[in-house]
């Protein structure tokens, strides 16, 4: 981190920014071993996203919710990211807590997934105990107690990840390397949570470990997911606990503010003015991101549903078929997540190379286009090869057509990896390119181009998949062309950031 009387002197007088530098550490360099501690909080995050993304589709169905509404629970998401995700960065920004600012709220978001997990893993079985029947009937109670331990799930994540990227780019020292370093790990530990949480979730017999998991209102599919959301707990947990012990922050002073400079009403007078006085790459940044998430977000909502549905031909509440597919789908998250992981590794790389990350994250949407494009083919094909047995009952497609779909799981792995690290580095260089300093509010900005499109996406895929007959595809060809926009847009309009970029504290 760079200073100077000059710099200092000319910055005191000038008027404030929406991203003006209000941070005055670390003082020394950062060692390596701190970011990636801190970084590592994202396995435990992604464990429980994983699950999430895995597992929850289908088991609100098998709650009783139809696949056309099932979107509409995942608005608890993006309408959390949407809320929490600013309000955590801008109070993390300016806690004047003796822990910290970034601290106190990761450790809370860790409790609040304790709270969530209990709620999301017993709904069915304090729904029972509060009247729902047994069977494959609607558990309403149950339904309402899931709902709200969602709620509160996403609003922990929300709270962990906010703060955790802020503290990155506080322990990054101003430097914009440093910045893509540490998003870069964030996201490879994004993928060790996705593989560890995919693998919990394709094993059908975790529940074992947890004999008092299964009861009469939680069958073999609910008890694994139960124990899969336990496991995940405890890892959080552990993660978290390391982290805010081993690593510390320098208590944050509001006596560097300038009175007069601040907001009259805390967060939304902030938010506001900062979208007002928005720099044009942060724009053009947000443009790029929403419609790169308009593409992931049908997938990510959908995939082993589709799975299921479309490439094992199975339904809802089908033990077998519909199940296998689900446990296939996970398999395929997981590999999905081992390319993640290597990409994650590779992006600097291949970002230096380069010498422009624009064009290596337009480059990759064209390949998240790609791979979604091959879900209609894959689909058609097994379709084609559908075959049934002797009593009428459809058997599992062929190894081609599995194949097939594991492949394209296996693709996106690669675009995943440039989403999950380059546009949050990007949200940390432009800033610091325009004089920021307040890291959580500029990635409480930036999240705003990722929950809106999602909300987006809740509300219309469900009632747009119906419209032609109930599958996923309509909404993955959504997402293809939303993914050839946003790599258009970002290797014709997105700015080159500097290389040398430096926060300057006032």
């Amino acid at each position: 981190m760079e200073t100077g009387s000059s710099s200092s002197s000319s910055n005191n007088n000038a008027k404030s920014s929406p991203f003006q530098v209000q941070q005055g550490y670390p003082e020394a360099e950062t060692p390596v071993w701190k970011i990636v501690m801190v970084a590592a909080v994202a396995a435990g995050v992604q464990f429980g996203w994983a699950l999430q993304l895995s597992l929850l589709t289908p088991y609100v169905q098998l709650l009783g919710i139809p696949h056309k509404y099932s979107s509409f629970i995942w608005l608890c998401g993006p309408i959390s990211g949407l809320i929490v995700q600013p309000l955590a960065g801008y109070y993390s920004d300016n806690c004047t807590s003796r822990f910290g600012r970034r601290r106190p709220f990761i450790a809370s978001g860790a409790i609040l997934v304790i709270v969530a997990v209990f709620l999301i893993g017993f709904a069915a079985d304090i729904g029972h105990s509060a009247g729902d029947p047994l069977g494959k009937t609607s558990k309403p109670r149950a339904i309402s107690i899931f709902i709200v331990g969602f709620w509160i799930l996403d609003v922990a994540n929300n709270m962990l990840q906010g703060p955790c990227r802020a503290l990155l780019s506080d322990l990054s020292d101003g430097s914009a390397e440093k910045t893509r370093m540490a998003n870069t790990l964030f996201s490879f530990f994004m993928a060790v949570g996705n593989i560890m949480g995919y693998a919990a979730g394709s094993n059908p017999r975790l529940y074992v470990f947890f004999p008092f998991s299964r009861t009469d209102a939680c069958d073999e599919y609910c008890a694994n997911l139960k124990s899969c959301f336990i496991i995940s707990a405890l890892l959080l947990l552990s993660i978290t606990t390391a982290a805010v012990t081993c690593v510390k922050e320098t208590p944050f002073s509001k006596s560097i503010y300038e009175e007069d400079e601040t907001p009259k009403v805390p967060f939304f007078g902030e938010l506001s003015h900062a979208l007002r006085n928005l720099p044009k790459p942060m724009l053009i940044l947000l443009l790029v991101t929403a419609l790169n998430w308009i593409a992931w977000f049908p997938f990510l909502l959908y995939d082993t549903d589709w799975m299921a549905k479309e490439v094992y031909g199975g339904e809802v509440g089908d033990a077998g078929l519909y199940d296998s597919g689900v446990r296939a789908g996970a398999l395929g998250l997981m590999l999905q997540s081992v390319v993640l992981g290597f990409m994650s590794i590779g992006v600097e790389l291949l970002a230096r190379h380069l010498g422009d990350v624009k064009k290596l994250w337009g480059g990759v949407n064209f390949i998240l286009a790609f791979g979604l494009s091959m879900t209609v083919i894959v689909t058609k094909f097994a379709a084609h090869s559908r075959r049934l047995d002797a009593s009428g009952s459809v058997i599992p497609p062929t190894a081609g057509v599995k194949a097939g779909a594991l492949l394209i799981f296996c693709i996106l792995g690669i675009p995943l990896a440039v989403t999950f690290s380059i546009p949050f580095a990007l949200a940390c260089i432009f800033s610091s390119d325009a004089g920021s300093g307040n890291a959580g509010l500029s990635l409480g900005v930036l999240n705003l181009a990722i929950v809106v499109p999602q909300m987006i996406v809740s509300f219309l895929s469900g009632p747009w998949d119906a419209m032609f007959g109930g599958g996923n595809l309509p909404a993955f060809v959504v997402g293809a062309i939303a993914a050839t926009a946003s790599g258009i847009l970002s290797i014709t309009l997105l700015p080159k950031p500097r290389s040398d970029a430096k926060l300057v504290v006032p």
